[in-house]
């Protein structure tokens, strides 16, 4: 049983992702007093990108397999959240420094695919997701590693549980804080979409690929937002729980949508960071989530 709820959380990140995301354009385009995209525009644009030729412009294999890796990272890592609060067959047997190491694998993949392209601003792109992986990807390990300190186990499921289901101490509370402010560059939309910047840089790492390829680093960018959001749910709102699989799943879908508006009202209102202004942000960031980790640690 414990690998079909495993394969319904991969299903269910795997239809809903594009859903958020056409909800967050819309909402965003309607704040700033535009008609915007359908709500299913997302879906239309991955079938359209299957559709069309794959045109390998780079000639290296890196660059072909890297938004397959990508991809397949990030649909490891969705299988591992305790969706509708059950264990599965990852989250069972998954610890904390995987789930870190699978989602850092996915963004050197968008690395190593934008420097293997050498294309001037695809090469820029990748440096600032390089910078925004060494800055912001530590704050979601300090969010794992409170909860494996708090549970006194490093398995997902347990370092999950453990961040706020004993209580909202001073550690809980500082760490809330810090993973609401760094949402916006977990999910890598304004003012921190500093990788993509299609009016700096054309759309960074991903400008060379197209097609199929393309198509898979949209669903991949699409999927790690959805994650970044369920997590956020799952660890820091366990009074959502009600016993029941189908429920726990309702309401936790719900309560994603709720902080993809969160997300969208605060893109659709703010101007892009610089990258040095980004860098501070980051800055103040790990330091508060290396703070919560000590705070629990002396025992609050």
């Amino acid at each position: 049983m414990s690998i079909v709820y495993a394969l319904v959380n991969v299903s269910v990140f795997f239809l809903a992702a594009p859903l958020y995301e056409g909800l967050s354009r819309k909402l965003t385009a309607r704040v700033q007093s535009r008609q915007g995209p359908p709500i299913l525009q997302p879906y239309y644009d991955i079938l359209k990108l299957l559709g069309k030729d794959r045109i390998d412009s780079a000639g290296n294999w890196v660059f072909r397999v890297a938004p397959a890796a990508a991809f397949a990272s990030i649909l490891a890592v969705v299988g591992t959240v305790p969706f509708g609060f059950r264990e599965n067959a990852l989250n069972s047997r998954v610890d904390t420094i995987t789930v870190v190491y699978l989602l850092t694998f996915g963004g050197v993949a968008v690395i190593l695919g934008a420097l293997s392209s050498r294309n001037t601003f695809a090469m820029i792109g990748a440096s600032r997701e390089m910078v925004t992986m060494i800055m912001v990807e530590p704050v979601l390990a300090m969010t794992l590693i409170l909860g494996a300190v708090r549970a006194k186990s490093l398995a997902i499921s347990g370092a999950i549980e453990g961040v706020a289901g004993a209580g909202f101490g001073a550690s809980a509370v500082v760490m809330l804080l810090a993973y609401l402010l760094a949402l916006q560059a977990f999910v890598a939309r304004q003012p921190f979409d500093i990788t993509e910047a299609e009016s700096e840089i054309l759309g960074g790492p991903f400008l060379e690929y197209s097609g199929p390829q393309y198509a898979l680093f949209k669903y991949y960018m699409m999927l790690k937002q959805m994650f970044y959001a369920v997590l956020f749910v799952t660890v820091f709102c366990p009074f959502t729980r009600t016993g029941v699989y189908l429920m726990d799943m309702g309401i936790q879908l719900l309560a994603t949508l709720a902080v993809f508006v969160l997300i969208a009202l605060v893109g659709a209102t703010h101007p892009r960071f610089r990258i040095d202004q980004a860098v501070r942000y980051y800055a103040v960031l790990i330091l508060a989530s290396l703070s919560a980790v000590t705070i629990s640690v002396i025992g609050f």
